[in-house]
């Protein structure tokens, strides 16, 4: 069935497309899955912000530490008449030194895109006091959200997109090739991409960035089973669940699961689905992909860019590179 046939009648037999991905990924076999967007609802993202202060998580701060160190080299890469489009902003916290950078030449246009409208709210709080700035937040999913920027831009203007942190690892390799090809489908050639990935570092610093002691990421996981009982009229009982992460080293990545401690059955009433867990069963809700520096520019040709600068930081293990449309 073609793909805008199949979401047409997803979007009659569901009530949202939460209801709808979870009926999907709870009936899928043999690794029950929920999509990792949904983990950033109003908790989820509060509970976001905490995990990057925690000292075990140390991506924030890598990237904070290259973006203040290199701001002004990254802006001198681009085009005075530039329209900054955020996938995934957060609170912006981290994009302030590059917005700064850039008014500092003229006036600049930041779009922040994002499907949680409190991350659009603490980023026009972190960001609205930066002197000639113009602030156009979009509530949307991040290809959405970026199509309708550039339809929107002015003549003669060019789009810097930033996917900064560490979002591209949430995609496996050849997925995150095609989702690179679907931004560059929506650019002009020399329009640019500020991408952030986090890079391969031993285990057990690994493991304890996505399950720190203290617990403030499983609690950030386990509020995905809260937000379906919340939002989709749900049963399913949170003591049952823990979180569990764990490393894949044939595709380089962090899985975030939940798992059933004991058998259990819930109903959620909204995505039409009575569901069963044996104990010890998982549901599959976030993958994070390490890369290799070197890999950037190969991920870059594929997709149809050009890796033309890279910044490292050597503490952490975390690159940003700045890839320009072909």
């Amino acid at each position: 069935m073609p793909q805008a046939t199949t979401q047409a009648a997803q979007s009659q037999r569901f009530s949202s497309p939460f209801a709808a991905a979870v009926h999907d990924g709870l009936t899928h076999t043999p690794q029950k899955e929920l999509p990792s967007m949904y983990l950033y609802d109003e908790v989820g993202s509060a509970l976001f912000e905490v995990i990057t202060a925690l000292p075990e998580y140390g991506v924030t701060r890598a990237e904070e530490r290259v973006l203040n160190a290199h701001a002004a080299d990254i802006v001198a890469e681009l085009p005075r008449n530039v329209t900054v489009a955020e996938l995934g902003s957060g609170s912006g916290r981290k994009t302030r030194r590059i917005l700064e950078a850039l008014c500092k030449k003229r006036p600049t246009e930041y779009c922040p895109i994002e499907i949680s409208p409190t991350a659009l709210q603490l980023c026009r709080r972190e960001l609205g006091d930066i002197e000639r700035i113009s602030i156009v937040g979009y509530e949307r999913d991040y290809l959405a959200g970026l199509a309708e920027v550039s339809a929107n831009r002015k003549e003669g203007e060019v789009l810097l997109v930033l996917f900064l942190g560490s979002t591209i690892g949430n995609f496996a390799r050849l997925a995150a090739t095609r989702f690179l090809k679907s931004i560059r489908g929506m650019l002009k050639p020399g329009d640019s991409l500020l991408l952030g990935m986090d890079l391969l570092k031993p285990l057990d610093t690994l493991i304890a960035a996505y399950d720190d002691p203290i617990g403030v990421t499983a609690a950030f996981n386990l509020n995905l089973l809260a937000r379906i009982n919340r939002e989709l009229d749900a049963d399913i009982p949170l003591d049952a669940f823990e979180h569990l992460a764990r490393f894949n080293p044939d595709a380089r990545s962090v899985e975030m699961h939940l798992r059933a401690k004991r058998p259990v059955r819930a109903t959620i009433r909204a995505a039409g689905l009575s569901v069963e867990f044996r104990q010890g069963e998982t549901i599959w809700t976030e993958s994070s992909h390490k890369y290799l520096a070197g890999e950037a520019g190969p991920l870059a040709a594929d997709a149809g860019f050009t890796c033309s600068r890279q910044w490292l930081d050597d503490e952490w293990g975390f690159a940003e590179s700045l890839l320009v449309a072909k």
